[in-house]
């Protein structure tokens, strides 16, 4: 059987990613597969290249033959090359940046917007509310501070009064 390894063609009308497959040559471009090796996605940028190399060095060990677009891609990978015992096994092939994580970016446009301070982002109309809120919070504690003395004011008076009382009883006791 003639083994091939070429390009079967998934994604959108103008969004094209391909798998890099193994397949009999006689077979339609995507019909059924022997095995998946990798995939291509050439509209991102730098362009999206995953092969699995062991598994490519085996099907180009065992007679299968690439087609150009693949070949150009096991060469850009370094396994056409090392395959082959050519100079440049290393490769060429370009990698995009890591991106940064959302959270990370979120906290410091944050920091950026309210300055060094880490607070929460709030509307107006929610900051008027919560100052109200505690402006109310703030007028009743008053009015209980204000009750608590006068209970307090009262409750003393008794007891000073009993107090005072039980130090005459003892003066008198201590004359006589």
């Amino acid at each position: 059987m003639a083994v091939k390894i070429r390009l079967k063609r998934l994604g959108k009308v103008r969004v094209p990613q391909y798998r890099i497959v193994v397949v009999d040559s006689r077979k339609k471009r995507d019909g059924r597969v022997i095995e998946e090796i990798g995939k291509y996605h050439p509209k991102e940028d730098p362009s999206y290249i995953d092969v699995v190399s062991d598994r490519a060095q085996y099907w180009l060990s065992v007679g299968a033959q690439p087609s150009d677009a693949v070949a150009a891609i096991l060469k850009i990978t370094g396994d056409f090359q090392k395959y082959h015992g050519l100079p440049g096994a290393e490769g060429t092939l370009k990698t995009a940046d890591a991106k940064r994580d959302k959270l990370e970016i979120f906290n410091e446009a944050l920091k950026e917007a309210h300055g060094s301070s880490g607070a929460a982002a709030t509307t107006k109309k929610s900051a008027a509310k919560k100052s109200e809120a505690k402006a109310d919070d703030k007028a009743d504690e008053k009015a209980d501070a204000k009750a608590d003395d006068k209970s307090e004011a009262k409750a003393e008076e008794p007891a000073a009064a009993a107090e005072a009382e039980t130090n005459a009883d003892d003066a008198t006791k201590a004359e006589g």
